[in-house]
C-alpha cells in the first residue's frame, strides 16, 4: 500500500439509501488504519453527492474503473447480490483487496467461481458474515468450547422476521428466487453460519423449503408480485459432534418474534437472543450449569469487542468488528476469516437444504 492507511473504494455508496450507509460507512468511518478514497454508485449525479456527503476524492459510476484505480486497495462490494459476481471477480483481476456482502452469489455455481479466483490471487478476500464478530456470539462460541455446558447434546434455532413479504418498488426483485435473496439465504445463510460457528458443523440435515406467501405488495406503487422466493425453511438433522439440532427460518407478515438460538449440554444450557437478525441487531446471552435454577445473564469480556466507542450503536458494530479482523489481516499477512472458501462451505450448505427439500431425502454434508 502506498499510504500507511488502507484506501476503500465502496460500491454501494448512496448516502440516502441501501444498506452502506447504516453499516459500512459508520463502520469504515470510524475506524483509523482505513479511508475512503473512491464510491462508486448507479448513477452519476448519486456518486457525486455521497463524494460530498462524505467528503471522499473519488465518485465514480462505473464500477470498472473504480476497481481498477491505483488509489485503491480494497474494494468494498455492498450491493444486491446479483451485482456481487461480476464486480467481485473484476476486483480480483485487479488484484485488489476484496470485502464482499454476503451471499457471497446468488448461487452455488458463482461463489464456485468466486472463491476459485480468490484462490489464485495473494490478496485478502473477506465475505460480509457479520455474527461471525458479534460480541456476545465470540463469547458463547467460547463457552462451548472451554466446557461451560459439557458435552453438547443438541440444539434448536429460530428466526422470525416480520414486514419482509411487503416491498418497496426498488425492491422488487427480492421477489425472484433467482436473485439470491431469500429467507433461505439472507436470514438462513446468516443464521445458520452463526449456529455452526457456536455449536459445530452440520454433518446431515433434513430439510423443507416453502414460498407460504405467494404474492407481495409493493406498497409505493399498489401493486400485486408473484414470489418464487422462499419464506420459510424446517431444518433438522446431526452435527459433526454427534449432537442433533432442529431449526425454523421465516419471513412472517406480522409481529416476528426474533432470533433464538439455545445450546443444551451434559452440565448446563446457553441460549442466545435478538429481537432481529443476529448478525445486525443486538445479541444477549445467558446461561446457567445443571446446579443453577436459573439461567443468568453473561456478557462478553472486553476480549471480544475489538473497536472503538465512536462506532455507533446498532447495525455497524459488527460490521466494523469484520473490517478490524480484516486490517489486521492485511497488515499483518494473516489468514482472512471469514473467508470466501468459508462463505462457499455456506452455500453448499443452502445448496444441500435445497436438493433436500427438493428430493425429500437427507443430505450429508461434506
Amino acid at each position: 500500500m502506498a499510504s500507511d492507511k488502507i484506501r476503500v473504494g465502496l460500491i454501494g455508496a448512496n448516502p440516502t439509501a441501501g444498506f452502506a450507509p447504516r453499516t459500512h460507512l459508520p463502520a469504515l468511518l470510524n475506524l483509523p488504519e482505513y479511508e475512503i478514497v473512491a464510491v462508486c454508485t448507479s448513477k452519476p449525479e448519486t456518486a457525486k453527492a455521497a463524494a460530498s456527503h462524505f467528503n471522499v476524492p473519488l465518485a465514480f459510476h462505473e464500477y470498472e474503473k473504480m476497481v481498477s484505480h491505483p488509489d485503491v486497495d480494497l474494494v468494498d462490494v455492498c450491493v444486491r447480490a446479483p451485482l456481487h459476481h461480476q464486480m467481485v471477480l473484476a476486483a480480483i483481476e485487479s488484484d485488489k483487496h476484496v470485502f464482499c456482502e454476503w451471499p457471497l452469489g446468488i448461487n452455488l455455481h458463482e461463489a464456485e467461481e468466486m472463491a476459485a479466483k480468490s484462490r489464485a490471487s495473494n490478496k485478502a478476500h473477506m465475505v460480509g458474515l457479520q455474527g461471525q464478530y458479534d460480541p456476545n456470539l465470540l463469547y458463547m462460541k467460547d463457552l462451548v468450547s472451554t466446557g461451560y455446558i459439557g458435552k453438547i447434546l443438541s440444539c434448536n434455532m429460530k428466526l422470525f422476521v416480520a414486514g419482509r413479504i411487503h416491498l418497496e418498488s426498488p425492491d422488487i426483485w427480492e421477489a425472484d428466487r433467482k436473485n439470491g435473496a431469500s429467507a433461505l439465504s439472507i436470514g438462513g445463510g446468516h443464521s445458520l453460519d452463526v449456529l455452526e460457528m457456536c455449536v459445530g458443523k452440520f454433518s446431515e440435515i433434513s430439510c423443507q423449503v416453502s414460498v407460504q406467501t405467494k404474492q407481495r405488495k409493493v406498497w409505493d406503487i399498489n401493486k400485486l408480485v408473484d414470489v418464487t422466493s422462499p419464506d420459510h425453511i424446517l431444518m433438522h438433522g446431526s452435527l459433526i459432534n454427534d449432537a442433533v439440532f432442529s431449526a425454523t427460518v421465516a419471513y412472517i407478515p406480522w409481529h416476528g418474534s426474533g432470533w433464538e438460538l439455545e445450546i443444551y449440554g451434559s452440565e448446563g444450557m446457553l441460549v442466545a437472543t435478538s429481537h432481529g437478525y443476529p448478525q445486525l441487531s443486538p445479541v444477549s446471552l445467558k446461561g446457567g450449569k445443571a446446579s443453577d435454577k436459573t439461567l443468568a445473564p453473561m456478557f462478553a469480556p472486553d476480549q471480544f469487542n475489538w473497536i472503538p466507542e465512536t462506532v455507533p450503536n446498532g447495525e455497524a458494530v459488527n460490521v466494523a468488528q469484520l473490517f478490524r479482523s480484516l486490517s489486521n489481516s492485511i497488515v499483518n499477512n494473516k489468514p482472512v476469516h471469514p473467508d470466501f472458501e468459508h462463505a462457499l462451505r455456506m452455500h453448499r450448505v443452502l445448496d444441500a437444504i435445497e436438493q433436500s427439500s427438493d428430493t425429500g431425502l437427507r443430505q450429508v454434508i461434506s
